[in-house]
């Protein structure tokens, strides 16, 4: 008598149901990732504000230039040139309030601030 287990049809099956599962599960998390990013207040205020491009590169010479390069093409810090295409807002937010990459240290701007300094790394 066969084995239901070993036949190559279930087989394919069980393997297709286990890597559809894994899909799910991994779509599930990114969702649930993404609603708790966008649950956090100082990140929901800083995306409903307008950022001035000007102000944020005034913030930016204050604050980043000095690993980042006046012209933010890298120093210490990496370039920023094309960060915007690379990161989300959320995580480009993070990024700077964090402190989680060494050296860079932890910077709170204000919500108009961050949302300024967005607008500028957003020409860049």
């Amino acid at each position: 008598m066969d084995n239901q287990l070993t036949k190559p049809e279930i087989l394919i099956q069980r393997i297709a149901l286990i890597v559809v599962a894994i899909v799910l599960a991994i779509l599930v998390g990114v969702l649930a990732v993404r609603i708790v990013k966008h649950s956090d207040p100082y990140v929901k205020e800083v995306l409903s504000l307008v950022g001035d491009w000007k102000q944020g590169n005034a913030i930016f010479q204050i604050n980043c230039a000095g690993c980042h390069g006046w012209q933010a093409n890298g120093r210490v810090g990496p370039s920023l040139h094309g960060v915007s295409k690379h990161k989300s807002p959320y995580g480009l937010i993070h990024q700077v309030v964090s402190g989680e990459t060494p050296p860079m240290p932890k910077f709170q701007p204000s919500a108009q601030e961050m949302a300024d300094l967005l607008s500028y790394l957003e020409k860049l």
